[in-house]
């Protein structure tokens, strides 16, 4: 990283069971297991999900503005998967964006021109699978 434009810390205590703070006080919520239907609760998996959403929202955003085109109504949802691998457990994600105002071809090159510039997919680039697809809304 050449220059730090902004940082954030946040405590867990007690794993799937325990709780997890931001040192600004924004997150502050009690954890579960995945899956709970009878108490359902924020996991890693449901917080990773929201901010890879959000983060890679705001690089479709910029990637179509760099091509003339609107995609601020955009949405991007990312289904986090959580399961077993040959080495324990691990993690794959598809990110499916919905564009208005664009065909197909285009959707789906724009969702890839993000999938190169998100920080999220930056950091997961060839640790864990990431399915990218971008539909007209």
């Amino acid at each position: 990283m050449n220059e730090t434009l902004y940082t954030i810390a946040a405590t867990a205590t007690g794993g799937r069971g325990g709780r997890t703070i931001s040192e600004d006080g924004v997150v502050d919520l009690p954890l579960g297991k995945p899956g709970s239907t009878s108490n359902p609760t924020a996991n890693p998996e449901t917080l990773f999900a929201a901010g890879y959403a959000a983060c890679y929202n705001g690089a479709l955003a910029l990637v179509a503005r760099r091509e003339g085109l609107d995609a601020s109504a955009a949405r991007t949802t990312a289904n986090v998967l959580f399961g077993s691998t040959d080495t324990g457990f691990g993690l794959a994600v598809e990110l499916t964006s919905h564009i208005p105002g664009v065909d197909e071809p285009t959707a789906q090159k724009l969702a890839e021109m993000a999938h190169e510039v998100c920080p999220y997919s930056k950091a997961t680039r060839g640790n864990i699978d990431v399915t990218v697809v971008g539909k007209p809304a």
